[in-house]
């Protein structure tokens, strides 16, 4: 079984994420998870604490944090990586290497070669702009798996790609990676 660091970008679909942490957590895994505070917004890491028996971070600052360098901590815990769900604004910054929070500053410090697996949530319109789509083209050039997002409804009313794939073709995409 393998650490995951399971990070969380601001989409209505973090609410999956917080069940795929309790999927992986019952699959035998250790999940941490760390969420934008933009996220932190939308679902409290509280939750993720509960489904995964480990502390849920969203900033390396104030009465939260365990260590001086809980960046470093965390990105050198992590076997795995896996941003789900990835917002453009995540994407973005993670295709540019700009570290301005935990989230970002933690995947920078896990050590090369470890696998990173990215699946985007956004609204269908934003996911095919083409600054999204280059971004999404670097970080596979540099190594990531990124997990195709599903066609159908959208919490904004649209329709089309860009939904969040089910927790459990999350996790069966993790096993996969983790098997080779």
């Amino acid at each position: 079984m393998a650490n995951i660091l399971l990070c969380c970008g601001a989409s209505v679909a973090i609410y999956k994420a917080c069940d795929l942490a309790s999927k992986l957590t019952q699959a035998g895994h250790a999940v941490r998870a760390v969420l934008t505070p933009s996220a932190a917004e939308l679902l409290s890491p509280q939750l993720f604490e509960a489904v995964t028996g480990e502390r849920a971070a969203v900033s390396e600052f104030g009465s939260g944090r365990s260590g001086a360098m809980d960046h470093i901590q965390l990105g050198q815990w992590a076997e795995l990586v896996l941003v789900a769900p990835a917002s453009a604004d995540l994407i973005g910054r993670l295709a540019h290497g700009l570290a301005g929070d935990l989230v970002t500053t933690a995947i920078l410090a896990c050590p090369a070669g470890r696998p990173r697996l990215l699946a985007p949530a956004m609204n269908p319109g934003m996911l095919a702009q083409p600054a999204v789509r280059r971004n999404l083209e670097q970080l596979r050039a540099d190594g990531w798996t990124v997990i195709d997002p599903e066609t159908g409804h959208m919490a904004c009313g649209d329709a089309g790609s860009g939904r969040l794939p089910e927790p459990a073709t999350l996790l069966k995409r993790v096993t996969e990676v983790l098997a080779r």
